[in-house]
């Protein structure tokens, strides 16, 4: 008889987890199903909405040319808000798609769909994820509380949008790079045009990534009438890609430029300039290693964006450091 030990639809793990992870291993049984709800066994979302933060703080000291106590506490809370509002979020994107998830191959084990959790008590877990968010969040000045609560309309409005639209991609990088503008604000008080830069630049790293990510349910989301810009693009896909990759790194060296056009020293210019590049170089090599046809290796790319993200916020802290 086949061995079904470690099948994920008998352990509760989610097929598209990261193996081994701490949530399957070593967090407490009770806990799992809520845990995988929030996607905590597989943290690349989070850092994929960490990243932008830790930019957009990044970039604001380099232009205001300070950098102080309150913006390591600004890193530190964007990490743990950006672990609870994508627990949150994903919690929210599961209950609206619980019904989408059960059709769809990858999604099935979903805790949702395969019966771990409740509805009413995936509403409550979202509610308590949102709340410890929301006080971290009160420790910011007025202008970035207001910013992180209008992120609220783009969260809510996210899992409908492959319903309605194309681009639903496009509603993602809306939300999932907010951060860069409220990391921003919360140093700065205000927002300038460096911000905004910063923000557009992330749209278009998302528009790469989360296509990359759509080609493993292209045959699943045909068949269930689910719209995704990986369907939307096919054959053309490497165009496109390649055209959202161009245009992240310009936006983004644009917005280094302008946070420091007034700075005196040469070499701190140069190495933060050097981030967006190596960014770049980093998302060719994604390329170069693209097949829309083989699942394993779309999912591995999509991970790779962790590494994208941190050479970028990399490069500006050591110019930060100068």
């Amino acid at each position: 008889m086949p061995d079904t030990s470690e099948l994920p639809e008998q352990q509760g793990q989610v097929s598209d987890a990261v193996k081994g992870n701490w949530v399957d291993t070593i967090a407490p049984e009770w806990t799992r199903p809520y845990l995988r709800l929030s996607r905590a066994d597989r943290p690349i979302g989070t850092w994929l909405l960490l990243l932008p933060c830790w930019w957009g703080v990044l970039l604001a000291a380099l232009h205001g040319g300070d950098f102080g106590r309150f913006d390591i506490w600004i890193i530190i809370a964007c990490a743990a808000g950006a672990w609870l509002m994508r627990g949150a979020g994903c919690t929210w994107n599961d209950i609206t798609d619980r019904k989408i998830d059960a059709q769809v191959e990858r999604t099935r084990s979903r805790p949702i769909p395969s019966g771990q959790v409740s509805v009413r008590g995936a509403i409550i877990w979202m509610a308590l994820q949102s709340l410890v968010a929301f006080a971290i969040l009160l420790t910011f000045n007025r202008y970035t509380i207001l910013l992180g609560i209008s992120s609220l309309v783009l969260v809510a409005i996210y899992p409908f949008a492959k319903r309605f639209t194309w681009w639903p991609q496009v509603f993602l990088g809306l939300a999932f790079n907010w951060g860069a503008l409220l990391a921003w604000a919360a140093h700065s008080g205000q927002l300038h045009w460096p911000a905004v830069l910063l923000y557009l630049a992330g749209i278009a790293w998302t528009l790469f990534y989360d296509t990359i990510y759509a080609f493993q349910d292209t045959e699943d989301d045909a068949m269930i009438g689910v719209k995704s810009t990986a369907r939307l693009f096919g054959v053309n896909a490497t165009k496109w890609l390649t055209g959202f990759m161009i245009l992240s790194v310009t936006l983004l060296a644009t917005a280094v430029i302008l946070s420091l056009s007034d700075k005196q020293n040469p070499m701190v210019m140069v190495i933060a300039l050097a981030g967006p590049w190596a960014f770049g170089w980093h998302l060719a090599w994604q390329m170069r290693s693209l097949d829309t046809d083989n699942p394993q290796i779309c999912l591995r790319l999509f991970r790779a964006n962790r590494d994208s993200g941190l050479i970028f916020a990399l490069f500006l802290a050591v110019a930060l450091l100068l």
